[in-house]
């Protein structure tokens, strides 16, 4: 073999030459933080030193124990037998701190009180199972939902509500309501019927072995008891005609309100328009779309702001723009918001014992009615409404800067869209969305824009509660930074 440049086995052009690495440097004996899992302390722990002296938690407990009326707890318990129960401001605080945070759940509750240092601390290490917050929450739920007006109390007492300029709005607060145990009045109809069916049938072979089954039970035994199938089909069919009678009645008070409405405008006495309800209430047909829950028959389908459908509530809510803080709510579940506008003004009123100075809606509180009455409103209290009138129907001038005097033979939607046109009707309007729906927002994001109870009763109560969650929350911000 030749010991020329051709005589390796490839090319060196063809090679890649790799670096050498760097070394590697030994390692030190590397002294760490004292870590043992099994160590044993000397003196036992205190929660207390756990928490930050400005936490949330903290805040709730002083609130609880120094500035909230708690009577209404404790005057429910009017025996002395028995296990003893919770003391109620324990519970409250925990209870309290987590519909602040967003932990409503009884279980999440129980759990909590095991993990989490603050609400350890809350419940001064007691464990409260999830039956005991169950029981708590269902028994003194109208006293939970009077915390919103003891939290609006003190927000009026630190000057947190002005009562310059309130919003009025409605969001929409998702039930805890199953889709998939709903059924629409179009399948509602055959499957009763079919069910009844069956339900008649059973009954009719029961009635024909009452010998047999004598025989099968004995003596001891009548002998008519139902079969466990008969029982459930009977509860179901139950269901379903609570259901379908539900919807149908819905249909007619639907149709009864707008034929008595329709009545009204065109200047019928007062009998006149009852007839026409009544006659409209009789020949009212269901929509086959319409639906019935069986989790929580009081919800309905409402849109959603991000485009879909589900089952909801509709908080009314009435936010003061000095700090946000809600003065007024109501929940129902009627989707639409026209109707709630009188009704929140004048409980608002009442609640405050003050009338605010503007009122501030979108269009969705626009209605003929609705400017009559506020109009009547402004007349005869220091107010004054700010209420978007939509889209400008055929026939109506609205100039865009209006000047000069009002034409007298404006409508009062006219006038109403020639206030919010002017200067300074921008200027006040243009404060709305700033003032409500960042509430939304915030609740949503800290505290959950839904309900846990079933029921609008219970579903109201529990609104109540997280709305006077919301004002703490302010009032905590607040005191903080003053």
């Amino acid at each position: 073999m030749s010991g020329g440049s051709d005589d390796g086995l490839f090319p060196e052009e063809t090679l890649q030459r790799v670096p050498a690495p760097d070394p590697v440097e030994a390692p030190v004996d590397k002294r760490f933080a004292p870590f043992n899992p099994h160590a044993v302390m000397l003196l036992p722990p205190s929660l207390d030193e756990w928490l930050p002296d400005n936490h949330l938690a903290r805040f709730i407990a002083d609130l609880v124990d120094t500035e909230l009326d708690l009577t209404g707890f404790y005057d429910s318990y009017t025996r002395s037998k028995g296990r003893p129960p919770y003391d109620p401001r324990m519970m409250l605080r925990v209870m309290l701190y987590g519909y602040c945070t967003g932990v409503r759940s009884s279980r999440k509750l129980e759990t909590a009180c095991i993990d989490s240092v603050a609400f350890r601390w809350l419940a001064a290490g007691a464990g409260p199972d999830f039956r005991a917050f169950s029981r708590f929450r269902a028994r003194h739920l109208q006293a939970l939902a009077g915390v919103f007006v003891q939290a609006l109390a003190l927000c009026r007492e630190a000057g947190m509500v002005k009562l310059g300029t309130v919003a009025l709005d409605g969001t929409k607060v998702q039930a805890n309501a199953s889709r998939r145990k709903a059924m629409s009045y179009q399948r509602l109809v055959p499957a009763e019927e079919k069910l009844a069916e069956q339900v008649e049938q059973m009954l009719n072979d029961a009635a024909t072995t009452d010998e047999v089954e004598d025989q099968r039970y004995g003596v001891d035994a009548r002998g008519d008891e139902l079969p466990e199938e008969l029982v459930s089909r009977s509860a179901r069919l139950a269901t379903l005609r609570r259901a379908r009678q539900q919807l149908e009645q819905d249909a007619a008070d639907k149709a009864r309100q707008v034929a008595e409405t329709k009545a009204r405008d065109r200047g019928d006495d007062d009998d006149t328009v009852a007839d026409k309800g009544q006659a409209a209430a009789d020949t009212a047909v269901v929509k086959p779309s319409a639906q019935r829950n069986f989790t929580d028959p009081d919800a309905r389908i409402m849109k959603l702001s991000s485009g879909g459908f589900d089952y909801c509530y509709n908080a009314q809510t009435v936010v003061d723009a000095e700090h946000q803080v809600i003065v007024a709510t109501e929940l129902s579940n009627t989707a639409t918001d026209v109707g709630a506008t009188v009704p929140m003004v004048l409980a608002t009123a009442e609640q405050l014992g003050v009338w605010p100075a503007r009122w501030l809606m979108d269009a969705g509180y626009c209605s003929k009615k609705n400017l009559t009455e506020v109009a009547g409103l402004e007349d005869t209290h220091d107010t004054e409404f700010f209420i978007a009138t939509g889209r400008v129907k055929h026939g109506e001038k609205i100039p865009d800067a209006p000047r000069g005097r009002i034409p007298n033979d404006a409508t009062l939607r006219e006038r109403m869209g020639r206030r919010l046109r002017t200067k300074r009707g921008k200027a006040v309007y243009g404060k709305r969305k700033s003032v409500i729906e960042p509430v939304f927002g915030q609740i949503a994001t800290r505290q959950g824009k839904h309900v846990v109870l079933r029921g609008l009763a219970a579903a109201r109560a529990e609104w109540d509660l997280v709305a006077g969650c919301h004002n703490l929350l302010k009032l905590f911000s607040f005191r903080q930074t003053a």
